[in-house]
């Protein structure tokens, strides 16, 4: 009983792979024609793109259309050669026939068997081919860097020893999710990005003194309630910037006959920008020791000397996703209620991080 299992096994299994060595052939011999003929047309299109007759979206809508006609011509042929051709032969012959650079599918990852063998294919998108989709850009960026006070005379006097707060390297930090394109053709170097950010600076008063505020002013003052350890006080924006970039070392690509600026390459650009903002929060953080505790931290909302508002500008220098950049307050920190001999932000910093959407 086994040998016969085996042997009828066996025996269905040859007649099979027969079969389906003749239905390939057919299927080969009716593809190959067709797509001869397919092959003109979709020439003929690329001919009349190079002369300029139609548009990019012409082109790729009429190849589209051609590959559509000659996959539905050759299913019919093979319906009419042999009816119990299962389904799967059919989309053998879709993907032949679509098996190009205009090829419709989706991103998403793809496994088949064509005529050309067996295939696969892991998380292919378009994007990673056309150049135009990299023109337009979703990104968050997160950026570090020092944040001072100067006076309205002297505006970038960043490092000012009048000042009432201590110069740090990294007291201020800006987290924004950008939107960005290019300005005017493809090949243009200008490209524009807006945002919605977050941004929070600290400042550190001098000579281990502390912010103070009593019913009317903040200011700065000797700490008198103990053993001051740490003295900070937290302004925080919600912002909304707007950048201007130039790329000065342009590179380009063709992709289908058109010239495009290739935003996948590494770029040297200038960034000039404006930002405005609201206040969102403004901590005075203290921690000190005495007699009773060893470690008191304490927080208070700065009721006075804050501006709500603040509006600036920005210059920055870019390369391969790294910005620095020196970000200009225009409108003063603090108000008259701030008894301080500065009242200006400056921010000197550098974009650390970008992740690209």
């Amino acid at each position: 009983m086994a040998a016969v299992i085996a042997f009828s096994y066996g025996f269905g299994q040859e007649t099979q792979d027969n079969n389906l060595s003749v239905y390939s052939k057919k299927i080969d011999s009716i593809v190959m024609s067709e797509k001869g003929k397919m092959n003109i047309e979709l020439d003929e299109i690329d001919k009349s793109f190079k002369e300029k007759k139609i548009t990019p979206d012409e082109k790729q809508k009429q190849r589209t259309a051609v590959a559509s006609k000659y996959e539905q011509i050759i299913n019919e042929k093979i319906d009419s050669q042999k009816q119990d051709l299962e389904m799967a032969t059919k989309e053998l012959v879709k993907d032949a026939v679509f098996k190009s650079e205009d090829s419709v599918k989706s991103g998403r990852n793809q496994l088949w068997l064509g005529l050309n063998g067996f295939n696969m294919k892991l998380n292919e998108k378009k994007k990673r081919n056309n150049p135009k989709n990299y023109l337009e850009t979703l990104e968050l960026s997160v950026g570090m860097g020092g944040a001072g006070l100067t006076s309205k005379n002297k505006p970038f006097d960043f490092y000012s020893k009048n000042s009432d707060i201590k110069n740090s390297v990294i007291n201020s930090w800006q987290l924004t999710l950008w939107y960005g394109n290019q300005i005017g053709s493809y090949t243009s170097p200008f490209f524009y990005r807006f945002g919605l950010g977050v941004r929070s600076d600290q400042f550190t008063p001098k000579y281990g003194q502390a912010f103070k505020q009593d019913k009317y002013t903040l200011f700065v003052g000797d700490f008198n309630r103990g053993n001051l350890k740490k003295s900070m006080l937290y302004n925080t924006y919600l912002t909304v910037p707007v950048d201007l970039k130039f790329v000065l070392n342009p590179k380009y690509k063709n992709y289908e006959g058109v010239k495009y600026l290739d935003n996948n390459q590494k770029q040297l650009s200038v960034i000039l920008g404006v930002y405005g903002g609201f206040k969102i929060g403004s901590v005075n953080y203290s921690k000190y020791s005495n007699e009773f505790s060893d470690r008191i931290v304490e927080r208070e909302k700065v009721m006075h000397g804050v501006n709500d508002l603040v509006f600036g500008g920005k210059l920055g220098i870019s390369y391969a996703g790294f910005n620095l950049f020196v970000q200009k307050d225009f409108t003063p920190a603090f108000n008259d209620n701030a008894l301080l001999k500065k009242k200006y932000g400056l921010q000197i910093g550098i974009e650390i991080a970008n992740v690209n959407f």
